[in-house]
């Protein structure tokens, strides 16, 4: 019995141990992404929300202004979004 016992309270060592780990990992993560953001090496879609990498990033210029989407429906979305607004101002 005090073996199980042992066992049960050293698996839950572990556990706790590589949680923990988990947590760091994350963290450390969200500071790096943070960082990329205040470096402006990320920027945030304007269509879903989304941080993407400025250098792989699909970009489209309006006058002075540079947009930077995830993908191309989110940049075509935003387009059409952008048009109709316009036209509608006419």
């Amino acid at each position: 019995m005090l073996r199980f016992i042992v066992f049960i309270v050293a698996a839950y060592m572990l556990y706790r141990m590589f949680q923990n780990e988990r947590a760091k990992k994350n963290e450390a993560a969200q500071k790096q992404k943070e960082q990329r953001v205040i470096d402006g090496e990320m920027v945030k879609d304007p269509e879903c929300g989304v941080y993407v990498d400025v250098k792989s990033s699909i970009s489209v210029s309006s006058g002075k202004t540079v947009y930077h989407f995830c993908s191309y429906d989110c940049r075509d979305k935003f387009l059409k979004r952008l048009t109709s607004s316009s036209q509608a101002e006419k």
